[in-house]
């Protein structure tokens, strides 16, 4: 029988990345835990924030807000979410996450299944506002 390693990882532990806008942090990937079959992380996004459009050719998106109100535009519809509300983003759809209202708001994204390399994960349709580089979620 193989015995399983649990491993936990805490956001305050996760460095920032705002390549793409808002603060995103990867928290559980074939990085940091060593994961096959996706990857989870939180973002958070400040009043008039965003995370810039893109999709992910590979991957299906599931969001999660833990606060605050989002708007997810995808493709050209918009979806309005709230506290303890969720959504599917389709795999190769564009979408596009901002925070239109007066408080900060928070979501938790999962990933699933991983592209074949972490570079053919996500396709940015729009330039990424933020400054750096984007997340690393695979190899070592």
């Amino acid at each position: 029988m193989q015995t399983t390693r649990v491993t936990k990882v805490a956001a305050r532990d996760v460095a920032t990345n705002r390549r793409r806008g808002g603060d995103i942090r990867v928290l559980l990937s074939p990085r940091t835990v060593g994961s096959t079959s996706g990857f989870m992380g939180v973002v958070r996004l400040g009043p008039g924030e965003y995370v810039s459009e893109h999709y992910h050719p590979h991957s299906e998106e599931f969001v999660y807000v833990v606060s605050g109100h989002l708007v997810l535009r995808v493709g050209e519809d918009e979806v309005s979410l709230g506290p303890d509300e969720a959504v599917l983003v389709p795999q190769g759809t564009r979408h596009r996450l901002e925070n239109r209202g007066e408080e900060d708001a928070s979501a938790v994204f999962h990933m699933s299944p991983l592209a074949p390399r972490p570079e053919l994960g996500h396709v940015d349709t729009e330039e990424p506002p933020g400054p750096g580089v984007l997340p690393t979620v695979g190899g070592h």
